[in-house]
């Protein structure tokens, strides 16, 4: 800066060269020209010297070039001139590669210097996004182009600025959908600059739309056989998705994962990679892993693994991993991608487990990778994936843990040899003669151990057969037989790498598993191994190995039971004091957390070394390390009487923790049986809702049938009215004499009938008799019964009540029905003997025979409603009668009760009906009897009258 201002404060000494001169005219014309074209003939010469005069032009023109911007925007010839020429000058990227070396280096920051100048006003980048919104070509492409050259100079400052623009970054959004490819495929390398580490422009611009437009984008240029547009377009996804939380929730919920399926649907024919497929389908794993980072929220992540599991993804992804074809690259990427996507995920891990590689016979997915983990014919970085893949499919999956453990079991080995097993492969890399499958099987074999105690016990079950004739010896043996082989064994690589693996192994399967430490110290050369290795003075590459027996001997202490007399945690802490010193024994625990590959390794789990002899630590151990180095510290300087102590406090924490293991298996066998009597009320009440439905639909019914009895009471109304004016009729013709005479004769018949309905009323009445005495029995037998029986009691009393109800109303039936019967021997005379030609007589008397067959009816069917309530109270006796019934099934058999009680009670009602219907006719009938001359008397004194009428005529006849 301090150059330029330098250059710009006055002229430098000596003559001018020409080239200069001829900038300073034409910024001359610019500025003083009142003609248009010639300032666009000046603004042209000055673009076609800023390539070669970049810092003349730079200093003296970019002012008025400003200026055009400014105030020419009406021709867009020009506007396109001053864009490109500031373009030239700001730009580093010069398109002549004719930069001469002998430049002064100032000129290598020129950009970065015209770019502070261009933005130190802010209006000038306000400017620049209004020229961009132009959809002239000549204005937008070198607006884009100057825009982007800005945001590279200096991104910051540049993003800040648009940011707090209105509407700043939705100008720029519009690019990608101009329909011109040069200015849309600009357009994403300028939002690819614009989005670079600013969060709140990636939200913005995500929320614009621009997953759904780079998507298509991608899909029209053809995925990963597409160019270098493509791979634009993936660079600003990433850009939008990277440690952005946000973006990344508003990706999945979009369902946008499920459009990157297609991106990895590659053909069997994998021949021919161009070097851009690779590149492309290269950025679409790693777009894959950013969405499941380990770094990424565990809730975010857990959400796109499951997605990318239903959508189909992770199936694609595993057939490129058993494809064959496929660039090493590409195939160590896929493996990562894979890693990250089952990490954590039950469900993607069971479906990795059950993915097999297509062989004769198939063999899993697992095994086949577990090959190219323990063969040093393989490339390194293809190997740490494969043990990436492994770790991840093993993280926090207990199921899968136990599936390669039980594979090492002797009950499980396969003995005839034909398939190699995951545990078979584990153990041969762990006793290879190469270090680096040494440190991976072992690695390996420890995830299998994580946080598994259950299993840290089931593998010292593990037997080797080491040679022909020896006994076999137990995995724990082995491995410390190789670790105190040391240097013995040659091998191919570092000699530190085998034991630190071996270590690593042996500090995983002891840690807070006592049986394994038992084990462990039940071998009498171990300790002394232990403690030499530890006690000695070595070099530096032999201090990581004395931090880790450091790290292996404190977890022998500090999860030790005391079961070895010999071996007891005091004894060890003696035995530490005299050999090694507390101190000393600390400060080579210490060497491991200060090691930088430890620090390395403990930054992320994916393990990524620049070679063979970097790779000593494993992400999940040093967690480990980090979580034993203060307690083994501790657990050194503790005395015997504070072991005892907090022995004891272990002890009292047992005991509570079986207190609280049974309190929370009472409480759950107590939410069971809430849960079993919630589902009992639910029942209940959905059974009390179903009657309460029935019970209102019957008071419906009611108000219906209560309706049609008004109706049918103002329509007798109307006959009776129909009926006086034909005995008028009759009075007319004189034919009364006859009438009395044939109704006299239908009364006897009705009196006949009568009786007949008085024996079956008899009938019903010996009926009820017996349901009473029945009931009297059921009274007896229940107060033989228990307490708890009471309700029953008091629900049989109430059915009794109920019975002698339904007796009283169907006494005061059987009255209603023989009023009804001498009505309706009244209305037959009548209908009888009124005149043939008079149609609505004939009728009437249709109507009485209706009627009386109705009644008829309604009689059979109050018997059988009778005889199913005798039958209902027999059931209800041999309910009574069972010791076993129980309230519940009295109650039910009252809820039958009062429903054919119900029933009994509409039947009444239509009885009801039916005799109001009679009471109109024979009201009817008697006013016309009156009209007739005849003689009508009440109900009671119907036998007095008939047989006095008797008796008169018996004297007319004497008479005569």
């Amino acid at each position: 800066m301090n150059f330029l201002r330098g250059v710009m404060g006055g002229p430098s000494a000596g003559p001018q060269p020409s080239g200069a001169e001829t900038i300073q005219k034409l910024c001359d014309r610019v500025a003083s020209s009142t003609l248009l074209d010639d300032r666009r003939d000046a603004v042209r010469a000055l673009k076609s010297l800023s390539k070669k005069y970049r810092l003349e032009v730079g200093i003296q023109a970019m002012e008025h070039l400003i200026h055009v911007l400014q105030t020419d925007r009406s021709d867009s010839e020009i506007i396109g001139y001053a864009l490109d020429t500031l373009y030239n000058v700001i730009s580093n990227d010069l398109e002549e590669e004719e930069q001469e070396e002998n430049l002064p280096k100032q000129v290598d920051d020129l950009g970065s210097q015209f770019t502070e100048i261009f933005i130190k006003q802010q209006e000038n980048v306000t400017l620049l996004l209004t020229l961009v919104e132009e959809f002239d070509f000549h204005v937008r492409w070198p607006g884009v182009k100057l825009l982007t050259s800005l945001l590279k100079q200096q991104g910051p400052q540049v993003q800040q600025i648009i940011l707090v623009s209105p509407m700043g970054v939705s100008r720029l959004m519009d690019l990608l959908a101009d329909s011109r490819e040069v200015i849309r495929n600009d357009g994403v390398l300028l939002l690819q600059q614009l989005t670079k580490s600013n969060a709140a422009i990636q939200k913005i611009v995500a929320f614009e739309n621009a997953f759904e437009r780079l998507l298509d984008i991608v899909t029209e240029e053809g995925n990963s056989d597409g160019g270098i547009v493509v791979e634009d377009c993936l660079l600003l996804l990433q850009n939008l998705l990277k440690n952005n939380n946000s973006n990344q929730n508003f990706f999945k919920e979009g369902s946008y994962i499920q459009r990157m399926k297609p991106w990895f649907e590659v053909g069997d024919d994998n021949c021919g990679w161009s070097a851009q497929k690779v590149t492309n389908l290269h950025l679409m794993l790693q777009l894959v892993r950013v969405l499941v980072s380990p770094t990424n929220p565990p809730g975010a992540t857990s959400s796109c693994q499951k997605a990318m599991f239903h959508c189909g993804l992770l199936q694609q992804l595993c057939t490129i991993l058993m494809a064959t074809g496929v660039p090493a690259d590409i195939l160590t990427e896929t493996i990562n991608t894979v890693s990250e996507v089952i990490r954590g995920c039950q469900m993607n891990q069971d479906y990795f487990a059950s993915v097999n590689a297509p062989s004769n016979p198939p063999r899993p997915a697992i095994v086949v990778l577990l090959m190219s983990m323990v063969n040093e014919r393989q490339p390194f970085v293809l190997r740490c994936a494969v043990l990436y893949c492994f770790q991840c499919f093993l993280y926090k999956n207990q199921k899968g843990q136990g599936e390669i453990v039980s594979t090492l079991l002797p009950s499980t080995i396969d003995a005839t040899g034909n398939s190699v097993s995951a545990g078979q492969l584990l153990c041969g890399g762990l006793f290879s003669t190469d270090s680096l499958s040494n440190w991976c099987a072992a690695v390996a074999l420890a995830h299998a151990l994580q946080e598994n105690a259950t299993l840290k016990e089931q593998l010292l079950r593990v037997q080797l057969a080491t040679s022909i004739g020896n006994p076999p010896v137990s995995l724990l043996q082995q491995c410390t037989n190789i670790l105190s082989q040391g240097d013995k064994i040659d091998r191919r690589g570092s000699k530190v790498q085998t034991r630190v693996g071996l270590l690593m192994l042996l500090c995983t399967w002891l840690s807070n598993c006592s049986i394994a430490v038992t084990h462990f110290l039940h071998n009498p050369a171990n300790i002394p191994f232990l403690t030499g290795q530890i006690a000695e003075n070595l070099g530096e590459e032999e201090q990581l190995v004395q931090g880790l027996c450091a790290l292996l001997l404190g977890i022998s202490i500090y999860y030790n039971d005391n079961s070895l007399e010999n071996y007891r945690k005091e004894k060890l802490k003696q035995l530490i004091e005299k050999r090694i010193g507390r101190e000393n024994f600390i400060e080579k625990l210490g060497f491991i957390s200060k090691h930088e590959l430890y620090s390395r390794a403990a930054q992320k789990p994916q393990p990524s070394f620049s070679s063979p002899d970097h790779m000593m630590f494993d992400h999940e151990f040093t967690k480990l390390v980090k979580e034993l180095e203060g307690v083994i510290s501790k657990a050194i300087y503790k005395s015997s009487e504070e072991d005892k102590k907090e022995e004891e406090v272990k002890k009292t924490l047992e005991q509570h923790d079986n207190i609280v293991t049974h309190y929370k298996k009472v409480i759950r066998e107590q939410d069971q049986e809430l849960d079993e009597l919630k589902q009992r009320i639910n029942t209940l009440t959905s059974q009390n809702e179903q009657l309460q439905a029935t019970v209102t639909q019957q008071v419906s019914q009611i108000q219906q049938h209560k309706d049609q009895y008004n109706l049918l009471k103002v329509q007798l109304g109307k006959d009776a009215q129909h009926h006086n004016s034909h005995s008028d009729t009759f009075q007319m013709n004189g034919i009364q004499m006859e009438e009395a005479s044939k109704l006299k004769e239908e009364l006897e018949e009705w009196k006949n009938k009568h009786e007949l309905l008085q024996g079956q009323l008899r009938e019903k009445d010996s009926v009820i008799e017996k349901l009473k005495s029945s009931q009297l029995e059921v009274g007896t037998t229940e107060q033989s019964l228990q307490t708890s029986k009471s309700g029953g009691l008091e629900h049989n009393n109430e059915l009794q009540k109920e019975l002698e109800t339904l007796r009283s109303q169907i006494e005061l039936q059987s009255a209603e029905i023989s009023k009804l019967q001498i009505e309706n021997q009244k209305l037959q005379v009548m209908n009888t003997t009124a005149d043939p030609a008079l149609g609505d007589s004939g009728a009437t008397a249709a109507n009485n025979s209706e009627l009386e067959g109705r009644l008829e009816q309604e009689i059979k069917e109050l018997k059988s409603e009778v005889k199913a309530l005798s039958e209902e109270k027999e059931s209800l006796k041999q309910h009574l009668d069972s010791s076993s019934s129980t309230v519940a099934i009295l109650q039910d058999e009252k809820s039958k009760l009062q429903q054919e009680v119900a029933e009994s009670k509409k039947e009444q009602d239509d009885l009801l009906v039916l005799l109001a219907d009679q009471d109109q006719k024979l009201s009817a009938l008697k006013i016309k009897l009156k009209d007739l001359g005849v003689p009508v008397e009440d109900e009671d004194d119907i036998e007095s009258g008939d047989q006095g009428d008797e008796d008169e005529d018996g004297d007319e006849e004497e008479q005569d």
